[in-house]
């Protein structure tokens, strides 16, 4: 797509992206997944800071995809991840956690073998008050749409214990 993108350096790292990245993409071509998020979160496994990618997929089997009008929205998107750094806030250094959490519309299915096993629920645990939302890019191009923003707790959410 001509894009300069970032890569982890290590092995590990990568694998585990990858194998989140491919394992949900069954469920996104089913239209299951409403939500993808990258979670930060501190020793107590409450969020700091949450990305979000909010997508929705059109399904239709007659549709003519233009590649060349997805890949200049999907280049374009890609491009704003890469100046979006101002807009997150200082992670603490020590015992900071991630993750990658899917949202699904509807639980998988039983008839999705090995795909479905792959997810498991997870225990980060919510913010009280509604967080603070930062949009940073967003497109709509068929097939896909697909919204990204950034989720901090709200100011009168109650510090977590250090």
């Amino acid at each position: 797509m001509n894009v300069v993108v970032q890569k982890a350096r290590h092995p590990q790292l990568q694998e585990y992206i990858h194998s989140a990245v491919a394992g949900l993409l069954p469920f996104i071509q089913k239209g299951l997944v409403e939500r993808v998020a990258v979670i930060f979160s501190n020793n107590d496994n409450i969020p700091v800071e949450r990305f979000v990618f909010k997508l929705t997929t059109n399904q239709c089997d007659g549709l003519d995809v233009e590649e060349s009008g997805l890949e200049f929205s999907l280049r374009s998107f890609l491009i704003k991840l890469s100046v979006s750094q101002p807009l997150m806030k200082v992670l603490p250094c020590v015992d900071c956690r991630w993750e990658i959490t899917a949202y699904f519309r509807s639980l998988a299915q039983a008839n999705m073998g090995k795909e479905a096993d792959l997810w498991i629920p997870t225990n980060i645990k919510q913010w009280q008050q509604p967080p603070l939302i930062t949009p940073i890019k967003s497109m709509s191009t068929d097939p896909l749409s697909l919204q990204l923003y950034l989720e901090h707790p709200s100011i009168s959410e109650p510090n977590p214990k250090p």
